[in-house]
């Protein structure tokens, strides 16, 4: 969204906020740990929900190689399968 005001364009963004509830240490340690890397609890949180959302999920994985493995097989036709003999190498 744009909006123009006397010092110019400016852009917005819609947000979303959320509410985590933590038990005390928890935060503690990730107040700790934001401090560490410069940064808030909420800056880590919101990181970490983004990379989670950008993951492909197992789902998906499975679907892209299904449709991998169908591309590479070409044709099949039953009579292309080997003998029962063939498949145990009976008769050597």
């Amino acid at each position: 969204m744009m909006l123009m005001s006397r010092h110019g364009i400016r852009y917005c963004e819609f947000v979303k906020n959320i509410t985590v509830t933590l038990d005390d240490e928890t935060y503690r340690r990730a107040r700790i740990k934001a401090a560490e890397m410069e940064t808030s609890v909420s800056a880590l949180v919101k990181k970490f929900l983004s990379e989670l959302a950008a993951e492909e999920s197992e789902f998906e994985r499975l679907k892209k190689m299904e449709q991998a493995l169908r591309d590479r097989v070409v044709t099949f036709r039953a009579s292309d399968r080997l003998s029962r003999d063939e498949v145990h190498e009976r008769g050597r």
